[in-house]
């Protein structure tokens, strides 16, 4: 591992706002959080997710715009998500986290219906591999165990498979979107959402790229359809 690594890491263990639990300590102690993350934030404002933060650029720019909800970046990557956490840290932010581990766990950090909201921000298509799909059936059924009933996913992505991906999931399963484009800055979606475009979406948008937008709710019930 690079000096500069280790140097973010060393960093990241004294940042307030940076949470990391490895599995083992999970499983053997639980998070002290868990049901109490008003605890952590000292209100009961409602609890939004970003998740596969990377740098944390949305993370951190929801939280400036709206400081009457917490948000949460989630990421395996340490190192990225070191920019976010550093830049939070400087700007005094005291309603966002970041938390460093994989997105399967997400039910040992919150309880049922502990979760408001989710944003998943260009994230991998995994065009192979559909139980890593941030949007396939396996991993919106993860989300159940802690989104609250009828808690909005927010997902923009560049990738065309797998905008048409989740707006077939959602046909299958029955699930009515509150929101779908597949050119949002064409569209009037577009002003009714936060104006936050990470680095590599302006550099997407640059190249002609569109970017792809879906906010649907999560219901707590019913099977969710892999379209296949």
């Amino acid at each position: 591992m690079g000096k500069n690594k280790l140097k973010k890491f060393a960093e990241m263990e004294q940042m307030e706002c940076v949470l990391q639990y490895p599995y083992w300590t999970l499983r053997d102690q639980g998070f002290p959080y868990r049901g109490r993350w008003a605890e952590y934030f000292g209100n009961d404002n409602p609890i939004v997710l970003e998740l596969g933060c990377g740098k944390g650029e949305y993370t951190v720019g929801l939280a400036r715009l709206d400081p009457d909800k917490n948000y949460i970046g989630v990421d395996i990557k340490g190192a990225r998500m070191y920019t976010g956490a550093k830049q939070a840290t400087a700007e005094g932010l005291k309603n966002v986290a970041f938390l460093r581990t994989s997105i399967e766990l997400l039910p040992y950090f919150f309880a049922p219906g502990e979760v408001s909201e989710l944003w998943i921000t260009f994230p991998d298509p995994q065009m192979q591999k559909v139980n890593k799909r941030l949007t396939g059936p396996r991993m919106l059924n993860t989300y159940r165990k802690s989104v609250k009933e009828g808690g909005i996913i927010n997902l923009k992505t560049d990738s065309p498979f797998l905008y048409q991906y989740t707006r077939e999931l959602l046909r299958a399963s029955g699930i009515e979107p509150q929101a779908d484009t597949d050119d949002l800055y064409a569209s009037d979606i577009a002003k009714a959402l936060p104006d936050i475009r990470t680095h590599y979406e302006a550099q997407w948008l640059s190249r002609g790229k569109t970017i792809k937008y879906l906010a649907f709710p999560l219901p707590a019930e019913g099977e969710i359809v892999d379209p296949k």
